[in-house]
């Protein structure tokens, strides 16, 4: 059997950061569920909290938004030490966790919920795209989202904004816990995102989550099915009665799901 590839998020130490690696079967899995399946299969195991709130896609989404997160912390700016010219520092954490966000990665970025300066604009969520970045996540806003609308890389903000970043966000922390839009965002974790917005699975679960929400999608679609067929609800959505077990066994045969 081929080894799956594995996906290794780095800490700044160069150590590995979040949970277990995930493989590229897991990652794949993800791509084909919704983050609504995602977030009943969350909720059976008592996990309320992982969907990023108040956030949708700045452009319009070619597929479903799907890698581990990198997360970038910001904190209210103090004035006396965020001048422009601290973007002079190639050490700068903003600019930093552009060029080391791995390919294949989500940047989610801490921004406390605050759209009034912009989190990054266009330049650097290119730079990103470029390098092979899965998504950008923020809670805040990004600037120049006109032009990050019509970009391939799936990105999710609260809405515009025009101002600098340096004006109300001062970059502190890259690789670490954040919260994003009340939702706890781990190193590692993956972060998958759709028309719906966006949603965070704990490594240490994501394979479990994987499989059951791929489950969970094959019996949504036969709903969807007999539900457009004319079928009742009642006893189907859940299933409650066993001839709808035996209906929902012969659709699989013949759908070969």
């Amino acid at each position: 059997m081929t080894k799956q590839p594995t996906f290794q998020i780095l800490s700044a130490n160069g150590e590995i950061a979040g949970g277990p690696n995930v493989t590229a079967e897991v990652i794949e899995r993800f791509r084909h569920v919704s983050t609504a399946t995602l977030a009943t299969a969350l909720f059976k195991r008592g996990l309320r909290n992982q969907t990023i709130q108040g956030v949708t896609p700045v452009g319009a989404l070619s597929g479903t938004m799907v890698g581990v997160a990198y997360t970038l912390r910001y904190i209210p700016a103090r004035e006396d030490l965020n001048p422009l010219s601290v973007f002079h520092d190639p050490e700068h954490p903003q600019r930093k966790a552009v060029e080391e966000c791995p390919p294949g990665a989500v940047l989610v970025m801490d921004s406390r919920g605050n759209p009034r300066a912009a989190s990054a604009g266009s330049i650097l969520v290119r730079r990103l795209m470029v390098r092979g970045v899965a998504g950008v996540v923020t809670d805040g806003g990004f600037r120049d989202s006109a032009d990050i609308s019509t970009f391939e890389i799936p990105a999710f903000h609260k809405r515009p904004s025009a101002p600098t970043n340096l004006t109300l966000h001062q970059a502190v922390d890259i690789n670490v816990p954040i919260g994003c839009g009340e939702a706890p965002v781990f190193p590692g974790d993956i972060v998958v995102g759709d028309a719906d917005g966006v949603i965070v699975v704990p490594a240490a679960i994501a394979s479990e989550i994987a499989e059951e929400a791929a489950s969970m999608t094959i019996y949504e679609d036969f709903v969807i099915d007999m539900v457009s067929q004319g079928h009742s609800i009642i006893g189907l959505y859940p299933m409650t009665d066993s001839r709808n077990e035996a209906l929902f066994a012969r659709w699989k045969a013949e759908k070969k799901r």
